[in-house]
């Protein structure tokens, strides 16, 4: 049996009583929750009609329902997609169109939206709300339902999820993780980060991505561990919940803002064990305030949407500043030239990987699935770097035009799409400027008429595009 539900139910703890999740209102979840309460909703979705690989497309405030339904799709044999909570009306009208869902899982506030959305679609869609707080009809319904569901029988490279990521021609593409996939890099971090029954994860990461939803919450089923689940990232509440935590994992900003904050010390990291970091590079100098304000060396990593994690820092040994460490078990990583030749050590080149962790290619889009593999089967992940003496892997750049902004993909052609629908703007470039809070952030260059105000074209992009696409700064110029 190779659904990755399975997987995990077999490494649940044997006390089924065991806590897997607690959150800061109160609410806790057992491991017997877990297994009663994803049954029950794999019930919902089979009499609502829904057949192995439909898709479910989810797009909710971060709650514990929201890994219910996670599991219970998975449990069903469902294809999982989650979507950001700020994609706006015409980002979800392209993912809608091209996924197809036989089902939309929103909060109450977006549904209108997406009904609108919806009704655009060439396949029927269904919807179901669930709100803020974990509460919703589905849900309701589900708790009658027969606590016993077998999963479905699923091949290593069944499609588990389809998770969205930026393109340079500015269209996204729908990466496809199998449940292969997803298990072999699970079980390979639970060995390489030591994940123990008892630890506690501290979660405060979104959950619409491969870091919040796959590394952080995969590492605790594989491990039958648990986790104190945050409704966001918030400095007082972290430094509230970290003395009751073992695990934290975070972008590089989560850390520079723990520094910034007074009551951020040694104290209130005594019973953590593991500092984890990724999703952005972060900077050689956060890596030493930390440890010299804490005591911990935080372990930095390196993943994709497409591949989840492929590089750690050790656990045991140096997690050198400035790297991201050691090709993970049964990942093959090459850096080469222009040829597909390795260059020598030291020498900057493009990073390319191969695995069992590596995606089944784009969804519907198989020409550019063939574009982004080597005729030799391995993944042009359109990173740059370059490989020490000693095997650490160090991040130099990118051959592809991405931003990342507070561990969020930002691709600029995107962006400029949106700006060059303004009256009067002519052209528009968008490129990374460094910040001391996100790493990256977005900046844009215009060239317009003398009427065409920054604020006007700043509207634009708030209403066109999610949040942290829009630009901090922006510029008219003569000429690009």
């Amino acid at each position: 049996m190779s659904n990755l539900y399975s997987v995990f139910e077999r490494r649940f703890p044997a006390d089924r009583q065991q806590l897997f999740l607690s959150d800061q209102h109160g609410l806790t979840l057992s491991y017997a929750d877990l297994e009663q309460r994803t049954a029950q909703l794999a019930h919902v979705f089979v009499e609502a009609g829904l057949q192995p690989g439909d898709r479910v497309a989810v797009q909710l405030q971060k709650s514990a329902s929201v890994l219910v339904i996670y599991l219970a799709a998975l449990r069903a044999g469902l294809i999982y997609l989650p979507l950001n909570t700020a994609y706006t009306q015409r980002e979800l009208s392209y993912f809608l169109s091209d996924a197809e869902p036989s089902l939309v899982i929103a909060d109450p506030e977006q549904l209108s939206v997406l009904q609108a959305v919806a009704k655009e679609s060439a396949r029927p869609v269904q919807f179901e709300t669930v709100d803020a707080q974990g509460r919703g009809d589905m849900l309701i319904r589900s708790l009658g339902k027969s606590t016993e569901f077998e999963a479905v029988a699923c091949e290593l490279d069944t499609v588990a999820a389809i998770l969205y990521t930026s393109g340079t021609t500015g269209l996204p593409k729908g990466a496809m993780l199998s449940h292969g996939n997803l298990a072999s890099n699970a079980l390979i971090l639970h060995v390489m980060w030591g994940g123990q029954g008892d630890d506690v994860l501290l979660h405060a990461l979104p959950i619409f991505h491969v870091h919040g939803l796959f590394v952080a919450v995969h590492s605790v089923l594989m491990a039958g561990a648990s986790l104190l689940l945050l409704d966001r990232f918030d400095e007082s509440e972290v430094v509230r919940y970290l003395p009751k935590c073992s695990v934290m994992m975070g972008v590089p900003t989560f850390y520079t803002r723990l520094l910034a904050y007074d009551q951020f010390n040694r104290d209130c990291c005594d019973n953590m064990r593991l500092f984890i970091s990724g999703s952005a590079p972060m900077l050689a100098s956060t890596h030493t305030v930390f440890t010299e304000r804490t005591g911990h060396a935080i372990l930095e990593r390196y993943g994709m949407t497409e591949t989840a994690m492929l590089v750690s820092n050790p656990l045991q040994g140096e997690r050198r500043p400035g790297t991201v460490g050691f090709p993970l078990p049964e990942v093959i990583l090459r850096v080469v030239d222009e040829d597909d030749q390795p260059v020598a050590i030291g020498e900057v080149g493009s990073i390319q990987v191969r695995g069992p962790n590596v995606f089944q290619g784009y969804w519907r889009k198989p020409e550019k699935t063939a574009q982004d593999f080597t005729a030799d089967g391995f993944f042009v992940t359109g990173d740059q770097g370059q490989m020490s003496d000693d095997g650490y892997l160090s991040i130099v750049g990118r051959s592809k035009d991405m931003i990342i902004t507070g561990g969020l993909n930002v691709y600029p052609k995107e962006v400029e799409q949106v700006l060059n629908t303004v009256e009067g703007v002519s052209e528009s470039a968008v490129f990374a400027v460094p910040d001391d809070d996100f790493g990256e952030a977005v900046m844009a260059v215009f060239v317009g008429g003398e009427n065409c105000q920054k604020d006007y074209i700043m509207q634009v992009a708030k209403e066109q595009l999610s949040r942290y696409k829009v630009p901090k700064l922006i510029q008219q110029v003569e000429t690009l």
